[in-house]
């Protein structure tokens, strides 16, 4: 039975990496429609919350157009060092308010792996319109 129960956990393991290592940028952009209504990935324009473009790699809280409209918490966690790579993305995407407690994003997460890994897909890509 242990045995069992640590080959499925690996399985999950693995297939959870694979999802964030690979990912698809067309199927991103589709599942970015989710975002668009406060979110630019396209373009460097700022909605309700700050644009995407550019986002992996970059600190927390420090879009220059945005630096004044994050929350608190948000600047703390770039201060603290939290930078955009995929890891960090996909738990954000997933659990906003418990990998940044009390940002401002009323966004709940995304619910689906794959959906996250083709989110970071599209915005590692660079997007375009």
């Amino acid at each position: 039975m242990l045995r069992a129960v640590s080959s499925a956990s690996i399985l999950l393991l693995a297939t959870s990496i694979a999802a964030l290592a690979g990912g698809d940028p067309v199927q991103g952009k589709y599942v970015f429609n989710r975002c668009i209504a406060c979110h630019e990935a396209a373009t460097d324009r700022d909605k309700v919350g700050p644009h995407l473009m550019g986002v992996v790699g970059r600190t927390a809280g420090s879009a220059e157009s945005f630096l004044g409209h994050y929350s608190e918490a948000m600047k703390n966690a770039g201060a603290a060092g939290l930078v955009w790579d995929e890891a960090n993305l996909a738990g954000y995407l997933k659990a906003p308010r418990l990998k940044v407690p009390g940002n401002k994003m009323a966004f709940g997460g995304l619910g689906s792996d794959d959906d996250i890994a083709n989110v970071i897909a599209y915005l590692k890509a660079d997007p375009k319109p």
